[in-house]
């Protein structure tokens, strides 16, 4: 049985779960025990030194990096492949994960430190939210240039582009943020939601969203560390909320994972 270490809310956990059930595995997922308090121990810290979901394990085989973890699946599991076969169209969905990993993903965190967290005060957060509409509405249009007169992003197969873009979108959505009504991209979303591996995925995401209300008063107090990779870091400081960083840093609920977390 391949155990998945994850939580709900990881859009890199969503996506290795869309891929596993787009292959017809079966898989276990765990929570790792201590997840946010800086001190997860057991097989998920022995798999992933960084601390982050996810964490794959397959018969003794310890991976993490969604990533990375995509790669052993296609590779593994080669049918049906989620990558196309043409090499420029393998590196432009990489490419397009990679935006999504890296650029897009620090918007709908730092959005959830506004609505889940409440960090900062209704002027800033009203500054910083408006900073994240125009990039979201720029991603937007980069990727319904990406998706182009195609049916899926990976051509006319759903794949390792389309699963790599649809967590992002589900929650910038989850904000109020979305493509226009009878767009390109909007097509695209109704038909990828449509899809028994992200509607499941989708359903776990949003029933879990309602638990973190209420870990709001645990960061407030230090006891849940929210986690900073750098590109987070990049984005809040830029978006105008240093106050935010300075704050969590005295209040000592930030941890930055740019290191091993040992």
């Amino acid at each position: 049985m391949l155990v998945l270490y994850e939580h709900p809310l990881s859009p890199y956990a969503q996506k290795v779960k869309i891929a596993l059930r787009e292959k017809g595995l079966e898989f276990e997922v765990r929570m790792p025990e201590g997840i946010g308090a800086g001190h997860t121990k057991g097989e998920f810290a022995d798999a992933n030194p960084r601390r982050e979901v996810p964490a794959l394990i397959d018969d003794g085989v310890a991976l993490f990096d969604s990533t990375v973890i995509l790669e052993y699946i296609d590779d593994k599991w080669p049918d049906p492949s989620l990558m196309p076969n043409v090499p420029e169209e393998r590196a432009r969905m990489r490419q397009i994960e990679d935006v999504m990993d890296t650029h897009f993903e620090a918007i709908t965190w730092g959005l959830g430190e506004l609505h889940f967290f409440k960090r900062g005060d209704e002027a800033l957060r009203k500054t910083i939210e408006t900073h994240a509409g125009r990039q979201v509405a720029g991603f937007m249009a980069w990727l319904e240039g990406e998706l182009g007169d195609n049916h899926w992003f990976s051509g006319h197969e759903f794949g390792r582009g389309d699963l790599s873009v649809i967590p992002y979108l589900n929650a910038a959505d989850a904000f109020g943020f979305r493509p226009a009504e009878g767009s390109p991209l909007a097509a695209w979303i109704g038909r990828a939601n449509a899809r028994d591996s992200v509607s499941k995925t989708d359903a776990e995401s949003r029933a879990s969203i309602a638990g973190m209300q209420m870990v709001s008063a645990a960061v407030e107090s230090g006891l849940f560390k929210r986690q900073y990779r750098d590109h987070r870091l990049e984005w809040m400081i830029k978006s105008g909320g240093m106050e935010i960083v300075r704050d969590g840093l005295e209040k000592q609920t930030i941890r930055f994972t740019d290191h091993w977390d040992t």
